[in-house]
């Protein structure tokens, strides 16, 4: 697509994460690129305008991709938002199998490989040196975080967090609302939601998984998550 001019990208969350999503937008062509924000501080963000808060949407023709973090705030922006058009990027370097399958409105990072058969849902994160092997199936909402990798003909239920570094072995499944702590190997099936830490694997005790959970719901440095 380089070379080409594509329709206005309106890109949700103007933190770290829509930092790398504008850089692999402005790789896949497009020439045109504003950023929404509900932090009334930010005016712009790598060189783009903030034009105001995500629900500038509905007043803005173009393409939308949601660059944030938080999973299910990624899946209430995308519902709001049914009927517009939620692209995929891919980062030119990344290794994409002819037959695997990507779902709008996900992103692939710099060096991440998906291998043939592979399936990845909406909404999705596959980001940087990641690696998803041969006949996985990847939910929607999923992040498969920096370094990670899935053996394999792994399954991965909806909004599941691969951390990073982690490793899945080979035909485990995952249900959906997982996290998978960073470093951790998964060498079973995973049939409980929750978080789990690791090698391999537990899961961890209820009131120190919510005390990750409050840490991770913060804001990244620079922008402040849509509600």
């Amino acid at each position: 697509m380089e070379g080409t001019k594509l329709n206005r990208l309106i890109i949700i969350g103007a933190g770290g994460h829509g930092k790398v999503v504008v850089d692999i937008a402005k790789l896949c062509g497009y020439m045109e690129i504003v950023f929404l924000d509900n932090n009334p501080e930010l005016k712009e963000c790598s060189g783009y305008p903030v034009l105001g808060p995500d629900t500038m949407t509905a007043e803005l023709e173009g393409e939308i991709f949601v660059a944030v973090g938080n999973s299910e705030i990624r899946q209430k922006l995308m519902d709001r938002d049914a009927g517009r058009v939620f692209p995929t990027l891919i980062h030119p370097s990344a290794v994409i199998a002819e037959d695997a399958e990507i779902g709008k409105g996900s992103v692939v990072m710099a060096g991440s490989v998906i291998n043939p058969g592979a399936k990845i849902g909406k909404g999705c994160i596959v980001n940087t040196s990641s690696s998803i092997d041969h006949d996985c199936n990847v939910g929607d909402y999923c992040h498969v975080s920096v370094g990670s990798h899935l053996s394999g003909t792994v399954e991965l239920g909806n909004h599941v967090w691969i951390g990073t570094g982690a490793t899945v072995s080979n035909n485990v499944n995952i249900c959906s609302d997982v996290v998978i702590g960073a470093g951790a190997v998964v060498i079973n099936d995973v049939k409980e939601s929750g978080t789990y830490i690791g090698v391999p694997i537990r899961k961890m005790d209820s009131k120190i998984e919510e005390t990750l959970k409050n840490k991770a719901s913060k804001p990244n440095r620079g922008g402040v998550l849509p509600k």
